[in-house]
């Protein structure tokens, strides 16, 4: 099967291979789209456009002048992935999130990884996410990053890479989870004829999972929101609900004798686990910012007598660091004595003065990104950049060396799109959710975001980008 126009040059594409031949794992899905008119395939993207907006999938982009609210927009063909593939990642993710957590307990507390010189002291020491507040404490059950969102990009080897640990508040999981039931309705038989693995019990697993950090038989479980201003409120009212447990902000909290309270039509009911969607700095301005109205005041001390866990526990920003990201190869050797079994992409660190060169002559080829930055922001993509903005990133450069870190600029795998001219190829990465409870666990299935933007690489939803189901197949 052919499709008309469609072309992925030297990227690697999802669905057919460098020879045009249909890989195996999407055969029935091509042999629907060869019975299936243009005119069907746009109106199941309008059914799902519809149904999105219906069940208010939104979400809110900052700085953007247009409106606050905006749909995440779902693209009708899904991303395959064959169970061979997954094995693959989800051993890796697996991994990776163990050593990350030994790594955390370890920095809070005895730093032997930083006495045996395999990172910087200056680079944990220093870093903005480094709570001193938290030095000497271990979290419930010992789990600092309990919910990993983790992005993966897939290079024109086709073989994955991982782009970024998210290991603070991740967000993204409840698209994954909508968007399944959307296409499950466009496809139905074809959902149940491929042998797609199921996600919507992530809920379930969730709560069991925040209820596994208390040691209450029925422990109390709260989602702590900023708002309804904030990006993915659509996202923590989705999974509140689903869960069967209140959506609190913080002045729906209160401490008292280093307990935490919350209030209900009954009077005040004791919290004992809060998966939390601030940020650290916010939790607690009698802790961290004083200038905070979205926190507790007191809820970090109730945290440190034990009386409240978090997910994800705080502190755990310092190994989302993208500096701290270079390392995560020597850290899983370091603390599993293992190889890494997905790759980091290549990245030069600019505090390093042989990496910083490099950088500075190359950045015409190179994503320059800002070591605490997210959602797209702070980044340079040098090929697509203009010569004027090259020179700007080489002075913030030399400015903050330690501020920013570059990489090569890989080719992002593509995948089928639906667009108004016909199928065409674009852009796509790949967050797998990961829970770290009395077991690690990977969601079978994955937000894949995609750039909307023909030759886009930028596939952040702040920054246009959309989102595809994601099918992993049992065989």
């Amino acid at each position: 099967m052919k499709i008309d126009g469609y072309s992925h040059g030297e990227h690697y594409d999802e669905m057919f291979g460098s020879d045009g031949e249909i890989r195996p794992h999407y055969q029935e899905f091509a042999h629907f789209l060869k019975k299936t008119s243009s005119k069907k395939m746009h109106q199941l993207q309008f059914s799902a456009n519809q149904t999105q907006k219906a069940m208010g999938m939104t979400f809110n982009v900052y700085h953007d002048n247009q409106g606050l609210e905006k749909i995440l927009h779902l693209d009708i063909i899904p991303r395959i992935i064959p169970n061979s593939e997954w094995e693959k990642l989800e051993a890796g993710l697996k991994q990776r999130v163990k050593a990350l957590n030994l790594f955390l307990q370890d920095i809070y507390n005895e730093q032997q990884v930083i006495k045996d010189g395999i990172i910087p002291a200056d680079l944990i020491l220093g870093s903005k996410d480094f709570l001193k507040p938290c030095i000497g404490m271990t979290p419930p059950k010992g789990i600092w990053c309990h919910i990993t969102g983790t992005d993966l990009v897939r290079d024109k080897n086709g073989e994955y890479y991982i782009l970024e640990d998210n290991l603070r508040c991740p967000s993204g999981v409840s698209y994954m989870l909508e968007s399944r039931e959307i296409i499950k309705r466009a496809y139905p038989q074809l959902f149940n004829d491929e042998g797609v693995m199921p996600v919507s019990d992530y809920p379930t697993k969730l709560l069991k999972m925040l209820r596994f950090l208390s040691n209450k038989p029925k422990p109390v479980v709260g989602v702590l929101t900023p708002g309804i201003y904030n990006s993915a409120y659509f996202e923590h009212s989705y999974l509140a609900l689903q869960m069967g447990v209140e959506l609190v902000i913080g002045q729906d909290l209160t401490v008292k004798d280093n307990k935490v309270y919350m209030q209900t039509t009954k009077g005040l009911e004791q919290i004992d686990v809060i998966y939390r969607r601030i940020d650290d700095s916010f939790l607690d301005p009698l802790a961290f910012n004083p200038a905070s109205l979205l926190g507790v005041p007191g809820i970090f001390e109730a945290y440190k007598a034990g009386n409240i866990a978090f997910a994800n526990a705080p502190g755990t920003g310092v190994a989302d660091d993208k500096a701290v990201y270079a390392y995560v190869p020597r850290i899983i050797k370091y603390y599993l004595n293992e190889e890494p079994i997905l790759n980091n992409v290549p990245t030069y660190l600019c505090r390093e003065e042989e990496d910083r060169n490099f950088v500075l002559e190359n950045i015409a080829s190179l994503v320059v990104k800002e070591t605490d930055a997210a959602g797209g922001y702070g980044m340079l993509i040098g090929p697509k950049a203009t010569p004027e903005e090259h020179e700007k990133f080489r002075n913030l450069i030399l400015q903050n060396p330690k501020h920013y870190i570059a990489q090569p600029t890989l080719s992002l795998s593509t995948v089928p799109c639906l667009t108004e001219e016909g199928i065409d190829g674009r852009h796509v990465d790949l967050r797998p959710y990961i829970l770290y409870g009395q077991e690690i666990e990977v969601i079978p299935g994955s937000l894949t975001r995609v750039a909307l933007k023909k030759g886009s690489l930028v596939v952040n939803s702040s920054q246009g980008g959309g989102s595809k189901d994601t099918w992993v197949l049992y065989n």
